[in-house]
């Protein structure tokens, strides 16, 4: 994917943030890189660009585009967080063998009726699917759930 940089220097803007080297070196890896890394894959690649951005500052600095809404964490279980650039709007998939995590495509989900939502805002919402990736999946049967024995 070819990165504009004025793009994402007025995403910034417009999001509230300041533009700073550290910052675009983020966004533009993010961009580049749809394939969901975690903060090591991201700090290691950033580092590499930009010797100056610490641990912190990249910890840091994602935080604050996640909190204005350009970046996606996305929660793995047992594993990792792995951070995507929001784009075009998808839901995601994460497969419980090997934890890639796979943009889905989009469909509307119906928010809940109000009156179950209490004094809760909701901001926005997106599905994870989780199950075994096509590749795991291949030539490996699907295990199925255990039942619980309950002996007496």
């Amino acid at each position: 994917m070819v990165v504009d940089a004025e793009q994402i220097k007025q995403t910034l803007r417009e999001s509230g943030l300041r533009c700073t080297p550290q910052r675009y070196a983020l966004m533009a890896f993010l961009l580049e890189h749809p394939s969901h890394p975690n903060v090591a894959e991201i700090f290691a690649a950033v580092n590499r660009v930009d010797p100056r951005c610490s641990r912190a500052t990249t910890y840091n600095n994602l935080r604050a585009l996640v909190q204005a809404g350009l970046v996606r964490e996305v929660a793995v279980e047992g594993r990792a967080a792995r951070f995507d650039a929001k784009g075009l709007q998808h839901h995601h998939f994460i497969c419980d063998r090997c934890g890639e995590v796979e943009d889905m495509d989009w469909y509307d989900v119906p928010l809940p009726a109000s009156r179950t939502l209490g004094k809760r805002t909701i901001r926005e919402s997106e599905l994870i699917f989780r199950g075994v990736c096509e590749k795991c999946s291949r030539g490996v049967p699907p295990k199925r759930p255990r039942r619980k024995t309950i002996t007496t």
